[in-house]
Parts: C-alpha cells; sequence; structure tokens
C-alpha cells in the first residue's frame, strides 16, 4: 500500500487547459473517490496517476516516488475499466492471471493468487468460463481479481460500474466497498455518480471545469457545501436554492425573498446588510407549514417511492423538491406552505457562489 500525494498538477490538450493546478493528497489505505460532471478532468486525472497521460506541470508522488517520468509498469498500479477489458479468448482464470505471467512470476504463485482472489470475489465457479458466457456483474468481478490478483500499492477505478443495471449497481458497489475494507489497499475511483460517492469514499474531491472545487469526507460536503456547485451537487434530491436579500437590524439577520417573504438567516452566516444572497434547503430539511407560516408553494407532481413521498413545487419562479417520510396525494395545483428547518439552512453569495457560513 502506499499514499499518493498530486502537487500543483496541469495538463494541457494542445491549447486547451484540462487539468488546472490540482492538489490531493490520498493516504496510505484512503479510498479516494474523484466525481463531477463529463468533461471535468477527474479521468483524465486518474489516467495521469496511472501514467497513461504525460503531465505539463506539477508531480505526482506514489509511495513517496515522484512517478512523472515512471512507464506505467513500474508504478505499481492495478487498473479497473469501464468496459472490463478482458480478453475474449481467454477463461476467467487466465485472464485473471494474464498481467502475472507476463511478470514471469512462478506458475504456482499465480495459481495461488488466482484460487485467493476468486475465492474473495466468488468467482471460484466461473474460473473455466469465457468472458461471454459471464454476466456484467461476473464480468467486472473478474476484471476486479486481475487487478487484486496483482497486489498493487494503488487501485485506480474508472466508473467501473456505469455498464450495469441500477439493481446490480448498488449490490457491486457494496461488494467495492467491502472489498476495500477487507484488503485496505488505497484507492482512487473516478465516477459521475454522486450516490456512489456519498456511499463509497472515505474522501469525495468534487471537480469542474479541470480544478478541485471541494475535498473532504462526504457528510463534511453534504452538511458545510464550499459553494453553490457542491452544494447543488451532493445531495439527491439536489438542494433548493432561492434568490433574496441580506437583512441585518437590531443584531438578528433575515433573508428577504420575493414575495415580502422573510425568513432567518443562519446564525453564523457572513454578509452585509442588503447583500444579494442564495438561500439554500435540502429537501429533506422541508415541513409542511400550518397558520400561515413557511412560504406558499404550488404543487406540481407529487412522487411517491414508498419509502417516502417527493414534492415538487413551485414557490414563485423557483422550482422545489420537498421529501416527507409521511405519505401525502396532493393534486397538482394545490397550495401547501413549506418551512425550511433553520438549523439546516445554508447562505451563499449571489454573485460568487460562496458559502457565507464557516
Amino acid at each position: 500500500m502506499a499514499s499518493v500525494h498530486i502537487k500543483d498538477v496541469h495538463k494541457h490538450f494542445g491549447g486547451t487547459h484540462v487539468i488546472r493546478g490540482v492538489s490531493i493528497d490520498i493516504a496510505d489505505g484512503e479510498f479516494a473517490v474523484l466525481v463531477g460532471p463529463s468533461g471535468c478532468g477527474k479521468s483524465t486525472l486518474l489516467r495521469m496517476i496511472a501514467g497513461l497521460e504525460e503531465i505539463t506541470e506539477g508531480t505526482i508522488e506514489i509511495g513517496g516516488k515522484v512517478v512523472n517520468a515512471m512507464p506505467p509498469k513500474e508504478r505499481d498500479i492495478a487498473m479497473v475499466f469501464q468496459n472490463y477489458a478482458l480478453y475474449p479468448h481467454m477463461k476467467v482464470r487466465d485472464n485473471m492471471a494474464f498481467s502475472m505471467l507476463l511478470a514471469t512470476r512462478p506458475r504456482s504463485e499465480v495459481d495461488e493468487r488466482v484460487k485467493k482472489a476468486a475465492t474473495i470475489l466468488g468467482l471460484t465457479e466461473l474460473l473455466d468460463r469465457y468472458p461471454r458466457q459471464l454476466s456484467g456483474g461476473q464480468r467486472q468481478r473478474v476484471a476486479m481479481g486481475r487487478a487484486i490478483v496483482r497486489d498493487p500499492q494503488v487501485f485506480l477505478f474508472d466508473e467501473p460500474l456505469s455498464n450495469l443495471d441500477a439493481k446490480l449497481r448498488v449490490a457491486m458497489r457494496t461488494e467495492l466497498k467491502e472489498l476495500h475494507q477487507r484488503l485496505k489497499t488505497t484507492s482512487v475511483y473516478v465516477t459521475h455518480d454522486q450516490i456512489e460517492a456519498m456511499t463509497m469514499a472515505d474522501q469525495i474531491v468534487v471537480m469542474r471545469d479541470g480544478v478541485v472545487e471541494q475535498r473532504g469526507k462526504p457528510l463534511e460536503l453534504y452538511d458545510r457545501p464550499a459553494n453553490l456547485f457542491v452544494a447543488g451537487f451532493i445531495g439527491s434530491p439536489a438542494m433548493n436554492f432561492l434568490p433574496g436579500i441580506l437583512r441585518r437590524a437590531n443584531g438578528a439577520a433575515t433573508v428577504e425573498l420575493a414575495g415580502d417573504v422573510s425568513l432567518p438567516a443562519p446564525r453564523d452566516a457572513a454578509g452585509g446588510d442588503g447583500q444579494p444572497v442564495i438561500y439554500g434547503t435540502r429537501p429533506e430539511h422541508l415541513s409542511l407549514a400550518a397558520d400561515g407560516r413557511g412560504l406558499g408553494a404550488s404543487v406540481i407532481v407529487v412522487e411517491p417511492t414508498g419509502a417516502d413521498t417527493q414534492v415538487f413545487a413551485k414557490i414563485g419562479d423557483a422550482q422545489v423538491t420537498a421529501v416527507f417520510r409521511e405519505r401525502h396525494d396532493f393534486a397538482s395545483g394545490e397550495a401547501i406552505r413549506l418551512a425550511p428547518d433553520p438549523d439546516h439552512v445554508h447562505l451563499f453569495d449571489a454573485q460568487t457562489g460562496k458559502s457565507l457560513r464557516p
């Protein structure tokens, strides 16, 4: 195992600046997830760690060694790809053993490692099958088995679950997390799915346009997003945003929203009187209010999921989502009132998008 340190890394493709001064520290044994929308640079960064893309500027260290000029085979990493990358003419056993046989390791050692990896991943009964005889989930397990057999310092995962159906993705997500807990190998995982990031990561790195917007533990990012982008990207359903004006008077702070509605601002929020702000609240932190309290809303659609009820509504010109544990059967166009939980409100500067909470 080894730590990974990315220091002020840049990547240019011709005149396009794809990675813009990224610095990330990944501790030995940590599971780090790079997450962000398509085109944000996360897969390019992973390929730079692997040695499949050259680094324009900056350094990458694996296990205390700068690997900028080191070829991929000498970095002691194993990569699991989105498309599995299995050899169709080889049986599962040979696919898993191939990289070790290329390294001219003794056959007895190779067989022992393949047997151990197959046991861990539940592949023992499939070792003599070809990839075409396997399901998508089984193929992905073979790809992971091939990585495990190498016993690398670092695992690199490039959206390994994106080709699987929804139910299988959830199952494989659990298997991957359990596998990491067992092997404790440093892992860097790329995905565009923030649910995967939240459920699997020790550290999440949120990227956009080649820069790191925020990094930290999953619940830190959920509870204290650094800016509007992170607030809107992390969490499903996404955070609700309402434009307003911050007002300060007599030691109290409120946010003046459309329709002459004022709500308490977070107690620890910065910002001056009259400053344009964005008032943020997560769907689960909205409750039904009565007696004229809260925000007047008009129901658009109700989506019952069984465990909870999602209500999509309009407050003025803004669309919001509320999630209730109770079951409700609101009609389209019905007027309801929604009250944000004042202890879970977020506030952002409308111009910069930065959080106004410490």
